[in-house]
């Protein structure tokens, strides 16, 4: 076959996450599971899906498409979600240059349209992949101290809840990062080079988020390695499998 037929200007990331309780009672028993593709376009605009399953009762699946530009901003996502396994709710997001916009359909609130005006170009959007929870990473500042808690004013999330279990409507928070420093890790899927975060707070919770500690490739990708939450969560996130197509 010709080699002006055929076409291949992106690249792939793809991998499996799993979630693990570190409650006493339930150490390191499996309560989920994230399967995701990343595709990076020749523009440097990247698309992510992901498929999200969270065993504990009741129980939440949910299933993204998230698009973001080649500075990282938010572009669109679509999100569908179940909880006990029956339908909860579905919606669209859009993002302005100045406003971000959903149409929705949920079980609680039936069709719901929604605008914000945001600070400019929103810098991030929560979807609640865990395979997103370290893209929010590349906001950190690296050139000032590493000691220094950076803060996020504005982040809008589909759904304020700490599972993502409800809406999918927009919802605004800000949030502080701290960069713990460079680490060598080993995970599932491998032993990488990783950037440590931490998140230390997140005001405009209903309910406060425990610390969660990140780890990132250090390449650029910001794709999850592992991730750490204590307090009354204990639950623990880990890359199992990763296979990228160049």
């Amino acid at each position: 076959m010709s080699d002006d037929i055929l076409q291949r200007d992106h690249r792939s990331i793809r991998g499996t996450i799993s979630y693990t309780s570190k409650k006493p009672e339930r150490m390191d028993e499996i309560r989920g599971r994230e399967y995701f593709h990343v595709d990076v376009h020749s523009d440097g605009k990247r698309t992510i899906t992901a498929h999200c399953e969270i065993d504990d009762r009741p129980s939440v699946m949910r299933d993204i498409t998230y698009s973001i530009d080649e500075d990282w901003y938010p572009l669109d996502c679509f999100v569908r979600l179940s909880v006990d396994d029956k339908f909860m709710g579905s919606g669209w997001f859009r993002f302005g240059p100045d406003f971000a916009e959903c149409e929705t359909n949920s079980l609680l609130d039936g069709r719901v349209s929604q605008r914000m005006e945001t600070q400019g170009r929103l810098k991030t959007f929560q979807n609640h992949a865990i395979a997103c929870d370290s893209w929010h990473m590349r906001l950190f500042d690296l050139e000032k101290p590493a000691t220094e808690v950076q803060s996020i004013d504005e982040m809008l999330l589909s759904s304020p809840d700490h599972r993502g279990a409800t809406g999918p409507m927009l919802f605004r928070i800000g949030f502080g990062v701290e960069y713990v420093g460079e680490e060598t890790i080993e995970v599932g899927a491998g032993r990488f080079e990783a950037l440590h975060f931490r998140f230390v707070s997140s005001p405009g919770l209903p309910e406060a988020h425990p610390p969660y500690d990140i780890w990132c490739t250090n390449d650029g990708d910001f794709t999850f390695l592992r991730g750490d939450i204590g307090g009354y969560m204990q639950t623990y996130y880990e890359l199992t499998e990763l296979t990228c197509d160049n």
